[in-house]
């Protein structure tokens, strides 16, 4: 256990505030993904999206997501949790990161307001040339890193 919570803690420090991501949705069976403007908080990641967007409608039906960018596959759950701007830290480092669109969307009255909870995390590593894989199961706080071989 004390081996995730160090490897996790190291992560979420080289992750960092933001990224740019691709969000994965899925309703009946329909997969659809996009590329969001990502806050994290303390472990959590957090973004914001019209009502009228199909991905709402997706998120509503389906709270299982994903995040991915470069080397790096995030599984969670999703929940709404309000308006933006009712979220002093969200909008804080939204606005801080993401400062033309917290000022063209955050304060819209339909925009609304997202986090995920991972459940699953997977990165690909590289030293002196070779793969290995760093993995981070938060339901059993479990932590791997293996070197890929292919077989």
């Amino acid at each position: 256990m004390e081996l995730f919570e160090d490897r996790i803690e190291a992560f979420f420090t080289d992750f960092g505030k933001s990224k740019k991501m691709v969000l994965s949705t899925s309703e009946n069976d329909r997969v659809s993904s996009r590329m969001m403007s990502i806050v994290q908080i303390d472990g959590e990641f957090y973004f914001q999206t019209d009502k009228k967007m199909k991905k709402y409608r997706q998120l509503l039906a389906n709270r299982h997501v994903a995040l991915c960018i470069d080397n790096i596959q995030i599984e969670g759950f999703c929940e709404e949790i309000g308006h933006p701007l009712e979220n002093l830290a969200f909008c804080s480092a939204f606005q801080e990161c993401f400062k033309g669109s917290y000022d063209a969307y955050s304060s819209l009255k339909n925009e609304r307001l997202f986090v995920v909870r991972p459940f699953y995390i997977e990165r690909w590593i590289y030293k002196n040339g070779l793969p290995f894989i760093e993995t981070f199961c938060f339901r059993n706080r479990q932590y791997g890193f293996e070197q890929y071989t292919g077989v």
